[in-house]
């Protein structure tokens, strides 16, 4: 019997249910068996695992008009994802090394931060293709193909936001522990929770809010603390991990936020 590759936490909601932990593992294994410089392996999702993927594309669909910013819904639209299959990490890293030179590298879950970010500086990007459990689809505790490619994806085909992602992997090598850590909080208040004003509208274009319905609506519900982006202030800034984000900042356009991480990492 193999050895399990994929350790859950007893809080997770496929901890007790042992076909799920069953994939889960099986599809670690494509991950560890990938060859650097293949294109990703295809995976060959059940109908519980699309029907997942259908009813958070739905409700993340509906919303994006109204909430995402302009150069994501044009990315959306191109992209031409379906509701009733799980788009194929091959296909869409295909799509975006045609626009930016991204291209998406399989990973069988979480990596270092420091591992993460110096994908990043090569402009690969480490993801995930397992998909959350059925019992919670509007939840996930961990990075999952939804959070991938309905967040990320789309701004990685944007040249200014690619390029914003490399710029901040290219200041983690050669950095300490510490700077990192700055760095990995950067991620996370541009790449993962970043807004954008438009004409006058907040708009976000942050995966972490793109991929999720509930941080979506809170990020544009006025009750959210959003300051202009400062990367030396947000940099030493903690956040939450378990609830949504009470402090968000804006940039006034993509290239800005590119711009603004550019001065800091030459001052380092």
């Amino acid at each position: 019997m193999d050895t399990p590759l994929v350790e859950l936490d007893s809080d997770h909601p496929g901890f007790r249910d042992p076909e799920y932990r069953r994939r889960r593992d099986e599809i670690a294994r494509l991950a560890a068996q990938h060859r650097s410089g293949d294109p990703p392996p295809r995976v060959e999702y059940t109908p519980v695992e699309c029907e997942t993927w259908k009813q958070v594309f739905e409700r993340l669909a509906a919303l994006y008009p109204s909430h995402a910013c302009r150069e994501f819904n044009a990315v959306f639209a191109a992209l031409a994802y379906k509701p009733d299959a799980v788009p194929q990490l091959a296909d869409v890293s295909a799509f975006l090394q045609e626009r930016t030179g991204f291209g998406l590298q399989p990973v069988a879950g979480l990596v270092s931060a420091r591992d993460f970010l110096s994908a990043l500086s090569n402009r690969s990007f480490c993801a995930t293709q397992y998909i959350r459990h059925s019992s919670q689809p509007y939840y996930t505790p961990e990075p999952d193909i939804v959070h991938e490619l309905m967040g990320h994806a789309p701004m990685l085909a944007i040249p200014e936001f690619a390029d914003l992602s490399q710029r901040i992997g290219q200041g983690s090598l050669g950095a300490t522990d510490e700077q990192v850590e700055c760095l990995a909080t950067l991620y996370w208040f541009t790449v993962e929770y970043g807004m954008v004003r438009e004409r006058g509208q907040l708009r976000a274009y942050g995966a972490g809010l793109l991929s999720s319905f509930g941080e979506l609506e809170h990020a544009l519900s006025g009750s959210v603390e959003v300051r202009p982006f400062d990367p030396w202030e947000a940099a030493k800034t903690p956040y939450p991990i378990t609830t949504f984000q009470p402090l968000l900042w804006e940039v006034p356009s993509i290239a800005a936020a590119f711009s603004r991480m550019n001065e800091y990492l030459s001052a380092s």
